[in-house]
């Protein structure tokens, strides 16, 4: 008889999430062998102690991980198991967007006819400019079309642009070849940022619209496809038109900025300009406000933005200067090089904060705890 702290297999399926005829397969392949068999009905039971195994093997099979991983996995220390592991959703992840890639290409030669060239652009800052535009991008599943990356091309310039609603972010190309047609749409941002890591070391890539997207045909090179998203892409162009006047423009050291920025502690940082100086307040329980040596024309000004949205905004300026164009402590910011003006970032500002500490009148700029850089 099963002692009494053994399971029947109905009860070990319903706490494993396993079936029973799934039990029966793990145990036939060895993977999970029942603790006793009775004799006489041949009824498996099994332990309290296995349960941990068979969950595991549970989650291990819905990766749709084969069972000789599934085997090695269970009897593997946790670091080799998370590494086996890894290793199995990165080789999924490939596979997935290898099929995803050979579709699209075979859906572009269903046409017949070789798609119209778009433009010829130096693979290097092609790139390049893919990957700082896509910075401006976020994953909605509301809004797909923000996790795109806009692409349009007229008589002199190729445009890209990104948005996910708190940042804009666009840069001009001029291509190698003069485009023939004026196109544009919308690309799927997961794939062209890895087929930006195919064409970087090509001297040169050629774009070609197909109807369901775009071809990236390098020399020596596969093909690279990136499929299109049907939905309508935000009128960035009104936005741009109504951005109103500027009333402050600072130019300041990028990577000065930036290690001032991730020396903030908190979530929402504070930009003061005051005094031809540009000061950036202190988080709540900080003690001292920086001032960052800066050229500011302009009004006074104290402008609020979330640290994920300044930051990567800096970051992606081209140059070690970047200009930071403001028109109020409501109103979108512009955000580019300060001698390079081919990458343009708007960052929308946030409802000021008012934490403990931070004085608000023109005496705490001469404070004994402030300090410059």
């Amino acid at each position: 008889m099963p002692h009494s702290d053994l399971m029947p297999i109905g009860l070990f399926a319903r706490r494993s999430g396993l079936t029973a005829s799934a039990l029966r397969f793990y145990a036939d392949s060895g993977l999970l062998r029942p603790s006793e068999t009775d004799p006489v009905t041949g009824y498996r039971y099994y332990g309290a102690a296995q349960l941990t195994r068979a969950i595991t093997l549970r989650r291990l099979r819905e990766l749709d991980m084969s069972l000789p991983v599934v085997e090695t996995v269970l009897d593997s220390d946790a670091e080799e198991a998370s590494r086996l592991i890894d290793a199995h959703v990165a080789k999924a992840a490939g596979d997935a967007m290898a099929v995803r890639h050979r579709a699209g290409v075979l859906k572009a030669s269903l046409a017949g006819a070789p798609g119209p060239p778009i433009a010829v652009l130096k693979g290097p800052v092609l790139a390049d400019a893919v990957e700082q535009i896509l910075t401006a991008t976020t994953r909605d599943p509301g809004m797909p079309v923000l996790g795109g990356l806009r692409i349009e091309t007229g008589p002199e310039a190729v445009t890209l642009t990104a948005t996910d609603r708190y940042r804009l972010s666009t840069r001009t190309l001029v291509p190698a070849k003069t485009p023939t047609q004026t196109w544009a749409a919308t690309v799927r941002g997961d794939e062209l940022r890895a087929a930006a890591a195919e064409i970087r070391r090509s001297p040169s890539v050629r774009i070609e619209a197909t109807p369901f997207g775009v071809l990236l045909r390098a020399p020596d090179r596969e093909d690279q496809f990136c499929g299109l998203l049907t939905e309508e892409f935000p009128d960035y162009r009104l936005m741009l038109a109504s951005l109103g006047d500027v009333t402050t423009r600072v130019t300041v050291a990028k990577g000065l900025l930036l290690r001032t920025l991730e020396d903030h502690s908190a979530e929402r940082v504070a930009l003061d300009v005051a005094d031809h100086r540009l000061w950036v307040l202190p988080a709540q329980g900080e003690a001292c406000e920086v001032s960052l040596a800066s050229a500011v024309t302009g009004q006074s000004l104290r402008v609020w933005f979330d640290l994920t949205t300044l930051y990567p905004a800096v970051s992606t300026a081209i140059g070690p200067d970047v200009m930071l164009d403001l028109r109020g402590p409501q109103r979108p910011a512009t955000i580019r090089s300060a001698d390079r003006g081919d990458l343009t970032t708007l960052a929308m500002p946030v409802k000021p904060d008012h934490p403990a500490g931070i004085p608000h009148d023109k005496d705490r700029l001469h404070a004994s705890c402030s300090h410059q850089r």
